[in-house]
């Protein structure tokens, strides 16, 4: 019987320090620990330093990694890419420097495969999260998700964590729909599902801000906010909707994949 497949995206910009050890940690616990088929994908962002030749080294080396560059920024850019180029069942992210505690990745992947959930998010706003963080970034992140709850009238906690999954499906139905190529991406991805009628589920993640973050604090909160004022409009005109199509309900991907090898057999015999 066929495994469910998970292909997890890694968006990299200038991350020559990091980037070849993320990929062995990552790929080490992928070997030992994921019950699923797996792969990793390395998305960079036009990197000016060596972290372009680091990623593609490394996936030459490694037959479960594949690396594609891409010559602008944008982590939504990054994730349109990967997302949509992905023969997997499920398709995932996390950043590049691992501020999500890998022991998160299964209960992050399983409520999709057992065809519980449609996208699976990480949350560290959630009861249970432990976050060690600045309280700038603290403070900020509450006020944007409260203003996002507000305005976009969902009900997600945490919606830029860097740590999400979502059905193969959903991901090809939503893609063409979202407009924003940089970190405003995780908001408007929830919130065309949420308005699709499609289900979301967050985990509550044990984060640990990295103190080496190339994020722009106030420059990303200031395009976030303009992103949810495009997106409130088109929600009040009735925009941004989409009809979800039947996914592979109610059975998991794991229950779906023997009755395809079932078929098979059948036509071979």
């Amino acid at each position: 019987m066929t495994r469910p497949s998970v292909d997890i995206t890694i968006p990299v910009l200038n991350e020559q320090r990091s980037i070849e050890s993320t990929l062995r940690t990552l790929a080490s616990y992928l070997s030992s620990e994921c019950p699923y088929d797996w792969s990793i994908t390395v998305v960079d962002n036009g990197s000016t330093d060596r972290t372009w030749a680091l990623a593609n080294s490394f996936a030459a080396e490694n037959s479960h990694t594949r690396a594609i560059r891409l010559d602008r920024p944008g982590r939504g850019g990054a994730l349109k890419e990967a997302w949509s180029t992905s023969g997997a069942d499920v398709v995932a992210y996390m950043d590049v420097d691992l501020s999500t505690g890998l022991e998160s990745l299964q209960p992050l992947l399983e409520p999709i495969v057992k065809g519980e959930t449609d996208i699976s998010i990480g949350s560290r706003l959630a009861p249970g999260a432990i976050i060690k963080r600045g309280v700038q970034r603290e403070v900020i992140s509450r006020i944007y998700n409260l203003i996002a709850r507000r305005f976009l009238r969902y009900t997600v906690r945490d919606s830029q964590c860097g740590f999400k999954a979502v059905r193969a499906s959903v991901a090809r139905d939503l893609i063409p729909r979202i407009e924003d190529d940089g970190w405003f991406f995780d908001t408007e991805l929830l919130v065309l599902a949420w308005r699709a009628g499609l289900r979301i589920n967050e985990i509550p993640v044990r984060w640990v801000e990295d103190d080496d973050s190339r994020v722009r604090i106030m420059r990303t909160a200031f395009d976030d906010l303009r992103g949810i004022w495009r997106l409130s409009r088109a929600g009040a005109r009735g925009g941004s909707s989409l009809r979800s199509r039947p996914l592979v309900e109610p059975e998991t991907l794991a229950s779906h994949h023997a009755k395809e090898d079932e078929r098979a057999v059948d036509f071979d015999s």
